[in-house]
Parts: C-alpha cells; sequence; structure tokens
C-alpha cells in the first residue's frame, strides 16, 4: 500500500500545504485538534473527516447559563497545625481559583468533613463554622499541636486539558471551557439535542471524535498554574451531590468525603483499593457506558463513526472494564509513548479498529527553532514498533498544527518513511497471531481492567519511583511473550492453568505489589502449592511484601529472598557469594537495576546469587521443589536488561532449552515469527547498525542490519 491508515492534523489557511504533506505520508484522512478548524476546502479533497468533538466542554453558552450544573470534586486543604490560638485553615490555598471554586450551593456541614489528621477523626459539625467569603474553616474545638484539613466540595470552572493547552500555546484571551455534568437533567438533554443538531450541520464529518465522553481524569493546578495533583486514573471529577444519592440507592451504603480525598491520595491507581472505592467506579462505569451508548447511536443513525480518544475526559469508559462494549464504539484513538501504551491501545477489545497517535505533538513546545523534533520521532517510533510486531494497531497519525511540522524538512522526511513501513507491517501481519512461547501472568489489585496500564502516574510520563517497574511492562510489550492481567481474586482458587509464570512488581503496600491482599493465608498457601507443582514466580522490588509472621515478603521461601526491615539485625547473613555463570545472565555485560532496593539477604545456601551490589542482592533465583522463584530489585528498560528478563521467564518456566527459537543474541535486535505465513522479521531496535547472531526454529547464522532497519525472511530461505 502506498496510502492509507494515517491520519494527520490540519487548520484553516493551508490547503496546499496540507495536499502535498498527505501525499508524502500517504494520508487518507485528516483532522482537526483543540484549537484548530478545517475550512471547506480542507474538507472536499477527498479525504476521510475526523472532527473532534467535545462532550461536556467547549459550550460556555450553555454552561454559563447552568453553573449549578458544572463538574464537582472533592478536595483537600493543606494541613494546619493547630496552636492554642483559634486555628484557621484556608482552605483554597495552592489551588488555582480560575479552575477550582468552592461549591456554598449545597451545604457545607452536609458535604464537608474537618479531620484530625493526626488521631485521624472526623471532627463533628458543631466544631467548626466556614467563612464563605474568604474562604476559611474556623475550628471552633481542637487538640493543640495536632494537624487538621478539610475536605470541601469545589465546583471545577475550566477544562484542565483545555488550560493546559491554553498555557501551552499562550491562548491569552481565548474563553476559558467550562466542563457540565451530564448526570444533571439540563446537560444531559443539552448533550444529546446538540450532537443530533451538530451533525446535521456538519455533513462532511466522516468520524465523530469524542474527546472523550463525560469527566476528565483527575487534574487540579495550584496557584501557580502548575500541575499539583493529576492522576490518568483519577475518578475525582466525577462527583456530585446527585451522583452520592444515586450511588447511595444502588449499593446501599452512603459515601463520604473522604472515600474521595483520601487522606490526600485521592485514590491514586497505587493504593490498594477499597471496597467503597471499586464500587464507586463500577459505579461511574456503569453510568457512562449507558449515557455514551445514546450518543453512539445518535451518531450511528447518522452514519457516521464514532470514535473515542482515550484521554481528556475518558474516566469510566475503562477499555478493558465490563461495560465498555456495551458503548458500541467503531474505533479508539489514544496517545502512543512506548510500547507499552501501544499495547494498551491496539489490545483494546469490542471496537472494529484502534489508532494510535504518535509523538511529538505538533505543539511549539517542541517545533521551535533550534529544536530537532526527529529525535523524539525516531525515538517514539523505535520503541513503538516492538509492539507493533505484536499486535499492531490499525492506523497512525499525527496532532496539533500541522503548519509548524511543515517548517522542518527533515521531521517531515522521516515521518513519511515511518508511516510508508507502518503500511508495510500492517500488510504482513495485521490478522496473523506472532509466535508465542510462554505466557505470564501480571498479578496485581487491579488486574483485567487496567491491562498494559501498571505504574503509570500520567500516562507513560517518567517518575523516578516508577521507572524501575514500568520497564516489566516494556519489556513485554515487544517480546514473544503472552500477557494476562491477573486479579488477587482471579487466582484466590487457583492460578489459570495456562499460565507459566507469575510476575508480581512493585513497592510494598502499593497496589501492584498487593499489599494488604498478602495477609490472606488462601492466597499464600495457593500460589505455594502452584510453584511447588511446577509453576514460575518473578518478584520485583519489594513483591508479596507485608510484614507478618516473621516475613516480610510473604513468599521468600519461594524467592529464596527477604528483606531486612532492621528487625532482625541481630541474625547474621552469611550467603553473598555471587555464583560463577548462570543461564539468566549469560554474555549479559550489564543489568541494569534502576533505583534498586537495598537490605535484600538470600534466606540460605540454596539461593543462587547472581548479582549483590551496595550489600544487597540485586537478582537471585531460588528453586521451589518443582517450581522456580527469581527476584530482580528493580527492571527498568533497556534492550539488555529485556532481553536478561526474557531469559529469565523462560528460565523460571523450565524451558530455558526453548529460548534460542526466533531469538537474537545481541539485545538491540529481536525476532518475530509468524507461523501462519511462514515469514519471520529480524528487527534493529536502534538507530545505527547492528550485528547479531539469530536463532530460527531449525538453524542459525550471522546477520548485519542498518540503522532502524527489519529484514524479512521465509521459514525455508
Amino acid at each position: 500500500m502506498e496510502k492509507g491508515r494515517v491520519t494527520i492534523p490540519s487548520e484553516s489557511n493551508f490547503l496546499a500545504e496540507t495536499k502535498r504533506l498527505m501525499a508524502l505520508w500517504g494520508a487518507d484522512a485528516i483532522r482537526d485538534s483543540d484549537g484548530t478548524k478545517l475550512d471547506e476546502e480542507l474538507k472536499q479533497i477527498g479525504a476521510k473527516i475526523y472532527t473532534t468533538y467535545f462532550v461536556a466542554r467547549g459550550h460556555n453558552d450553555f454552561a454559563q447559563k447552568h453553573l449549578e450544573e458544572v463538574q464537582q470534586a472533592f478536595l483537600l486543604s493543606e494541613r494546619v497545625c493547630a496552636t492554642e490560638d483559634e486555628p484557621k485553615i484556608w482552605f483554597m490555598k495552592g489551588y488555582l481559583e480560575e479552575q477550582l471554586q468552592p461549591n456554598y450551593r449545597e451545604d457545607p456541614k452536609e458535604l464537608w468533613e474537618v479531620y484530625d489528621r493526626t488521631t485521624g477523626e472526623k471532627l463533628a459539625n458543631e466544631d467548626w463554622e466556614v467563612d464563605q467569603k474568604q474562604n476559611v474553616v474556623s475550628l471552633k474545638k481542637w487538640q493543640p499541636y495536632h494537624e487538621y484539613t478539610v475536605s470541601f466540595l469545589a465546583s471545577m470552572i475550566w477544562d484542565p486539558t483545555q488550560m493546559y493547552n491554553h498555557i501551552t500555546n499562550d491562548w491569552g484571551d481565548k474563553p476559558h471551557e467550562i466542563p457540565f455534568d451530564i448526570r444533571q437533567p439540563e446537560s444531559k438533554a443539552f448533550v444529546r439535542n446538540f450532537l443530533t443538531n451538530w451533525l446535521a450541520d456538519n455533513p462532511d464529518t466522516d468520524v465523530v471524535r469524542f474527546t472523550t465522553f463525560f469527566y476528565h481524569f483527575t487534574l487540579f493546578f495550584n496557584d501557580q498554574k502548575k500541575e499539583k495533583f493529576v492522576d490518568w486514573f483519577g475518578y475525582g471529577s466525577t462527583v456530585s451531590v446527585r451522583a452520592l444519592k444515586e450511588f447511595e440507592q444502588a449499593y446501599g451504603y452512603k459515601l463520604h468525603a473522604e472515600d474521595f480525598v483520601d487522606e490526600g491520595y485521592y485514590n491514586s491507581p497505587f493504593r490498594v483499593p477499597s471496597q467503597a472505592f471499586l464500587d464507586y467506579i463500577d459505579f461511574i462505569q456503569r453510568f457512562v457506558a449507558n449515557e455514551a451508548k445514546k450518543l453512539v447511536e445518535i451518531v450511528h443513525d447518522a452514519k457516521r463513526e464514532a470514535m473515542m480518544f482515550l484521554g481528556d475526559n475518558w474516566i469510566g469508559t475503562e477499555p478493558y472494564g465490563p461495560y465498555f462494549k456495551e458503548i458500541g464504539l467503531d474505533a479508539v484513538v489514544g496517545s502512543v509513548g512506548n510500547g507499552t501504551t501501544l499495547r494498551m491501545i491496539s489490545e483494546i477489545p469490542h471496537v472494529k479498529y484502534t489508532e494510535g497517535r504518535f509523538l511529538p505533538y505538533f505543539f511549539p513546545d517542541v517545533f521551535y527553532e533550534g529544536n530537532d523534533p526527529t529525535i523524539e520521532a525516531k525515538e517514539n517510533w523505535l520503541t513503538a514498533r516492538r509492539a507493533i510486531l505484536r499486535k499492531p494497531v490499525d492506523r497512525i497519525g499525527y496532532g496539533g498544527y500541522l503548519s509548524l511540522a511543515n517548517k522542518f524538512p527533515e521531521f517531515v522526511d522521516y515521518v513519511s518513511s515511518v508511516t510508508a513501513e507502518f503500511r508495510d507491517l500492517y500488510e504482513r501481519i495485521a490478522d496473523v497471531k506472532p509466535y508465542v512461547g510462554i505466557k505470564v501472568g501480571i498479578l496485581n489489585s487491579w488486574g483485567k481492567l487496567r491491562s498494559w496500564q501498571t505504574h503509570m502516574v500520567a500516562h507513560a510520563l517518567w517518575y523516578q519511583q516508577i521507572y524501575s517497574y514500568l520497564g516489566v511492562l516494556e519489556s513485554l510489550s515487544g517480546q514473544k511473550i503472552a500477557v494476562e492481567f491477573l486479579n488477587f481474586a482471579d487466582i484466590k482458587a487457583g492460578v489459570p492453568g495456562d499460565i507459566d509464570v507469575l510476575i508480581n512488581v512493585g513497592d510494598a503496600g502499593t497496589a501492584f505489589s498487593g499489599g494488604k491482599n498478602w495477609q490472606d493465608t488462601q492466597l499464600i498457601a495457593t500460589l505455594t502449592k502452584w510453584v511447588a507443582n511446577g509453576g514460575g514466580l518473578i518478584g520485583i522490588g519489594e513483591p508479596t511484601a507485608h510484614l507478618a509472621n516473621g516475613r516480610f515478603f510473604q513468599l521468600a521461601h519461594i524467592l529464596g529472598v527477604d528483606k531486612e526491615l532492621g528487625f532482625s539485625l541481630s541474625t547474621d547473613k552469611y550467603f553473598k557469594d555471587e555464583v560463577s555463570a548462570h543461564f539468566i545472565t549469560d554474555k549479559a555485560t550489564q543489568v541494569e537495576f534502576g533505583e534498586m532496593q537495598k537490605n535484600i539477604y538470600a534466606l540460605s545456601e540454596e539461593t543462587q546469587i547472581l548479582r549483590y551490589l551496595d550489600g544487597s542482592v540485586q537478582l537471585a533465583t531460588h528453586d521451589f521443589s518443582k517450581g522456580r522463584g527469581v527476584y530482580f530489585s528493580g527492571m527498568p528498560y533497556s534492550p539488555e536488561n529485556a532481553q536478561i528478563f526474557l531469559r529469565a521467564i523462560y528460565y523460571a518456566a523450565h524451558k530455558e532449552e526453548e529460548l534460542n527459537i526466533w531469538y537474537a543474541e545481541n539485545p538491540d535486535v529481536e525476532v518475530h515469527a509468524y507461523p501462519e505465513k511462514r515469514q519471520y522479521a529480524v528487527v534493529n531496535n536502534t538507530d545505527e547498525k547492528q550485528v547479531s547472531k539469530i536463532y530460527t526454529d531449525k538453524k542459525n547464522y550471522v546477520i548485519t542490519l542498518a540503522p532502524g532497519a527489519i529484514e524479512w525472511r521465509n521459514y525455508d530461505e
């Protein structure tokens, strides 16, 4: 194919240049972006037209008439340490009043909560008062030198994404878009009627790109217009009095402000979720699916396609959740930051096609004089391509201002090569299952609901505390491994029969390591039996961690290591010697452990220590009856780490002899085989020339690959 499967942005008064870039990139669709519009000439050039559609923002004429229906959230004030003087809590301190305002339409005494954070106790309503003119709570009864907070209901009067784009692009006096809540009666009627009329007024639109539906992920800004709190999975902006009442009717109990502010953590995905929060997620998902379905039906009745952007107002859609299928969407498009996010999009079920929006976004923070956006584009493509070769999205595209990209000829040429290569890959492998050697299960508190979404804070952005764990999924995203995401309830009665290796990753106490789930003795016994009968367990960071019964790692007896917390310093730790050679680290020049863990020690001489650094075990293996345990202190992504991790998976599964089937010795090179087509691809994942020994299912040979090259071969060559 020389054309197709590519969507590019455009803008007004950019017709000739759009035509040129469409031809160069082989694009068959054009789209607008936040801040751009397509003029009539652009809509008539024969391309499929995507139009960005905002359901619950971008309609200020309506929103300003119904400010009682704006979206809301529970917020937590800063902590104030009480002295002998009457304490006052200026609860809006640190928040941006352009975005958030206290909601005094509802009685604060009915919804707000004041907590003694030193004791964890809620104050009685008569023990505090609100000054609505000054936004301050005065305490009438308090304990000196205890800390206090106010949990208050706030109205959201500026959409967070539009605010971000507003600041980034310096939109000046452009109106602040007010988000409104479609759970409210006027808003619910408005969105349906407006969409019906909008479709009639936009006959040239082929694809309605919902961006997204109703509720934005939790994103609050501080008084300096910087991000204060961002959780790409956050349900904080879905709150209303109506929602709270309907929840109580459906579930039989009442939610409170503390259920949302969660001591200031706002139920981040790193928190082991409470049952109340899980119930609330389910409640919102059912509502969103039901209402989104009605809008999609309106689109379909107008003979258009309905596409959802996996971002912005995506909360409640949960593509891997139980209600997503009911929405009836034609497509999902999402931003591709790496291989993990590519798989997050490409694996989404119940849609006709998926689309990845590649980076960089055509915004002035990247496309400015003196910068080379091609560097980011190459890294983005080569990183995501590994995942595409396992499970491709159906389309790719870009967003932003096409006029900015047009000023960088080298970037324009590189995108041309990317789009051509993508079409070639898709034509070869779109409906073909790649070779898989082993199946692993990722075990955490979220399971299937958050498939390919673990250890994210703001959708693939780098954080010091998580890169050592996110590397697990990044490695797996482009490897010959089948991946299933499991929660603790999924395995309590037994590990699924097709799982070869279970992987538990994360810091102690987090949802990803498991926290209080490891109090369950039945769970421990079930997994112990499974490994004893031949299963493999890989733990990374502080796996199975919960201090109880003389152990911190509750499956230390399988992993062969535990963590010293200071309680057993009087017990000598003699086992520190590394083994001279091991299958996992064979030919490895360097293993990166990221932030590493300290004070990890081997339990006995039966533990094989592969790396011992700074007085702590960083990599070890341990045989347990017929099964095996493997421990890593961290697993940031790098090509060499990915290869070591792959070897660890095969070792844990007792399948070492099968590793050299569709395998490359050079970690910068990978092999992807497609048995149905009797073809395989040898891929250089770097921008430099690479040489590697290659193993097929029958033979081995040495190959030299140009920078970024893919060489396709038949099985029988």
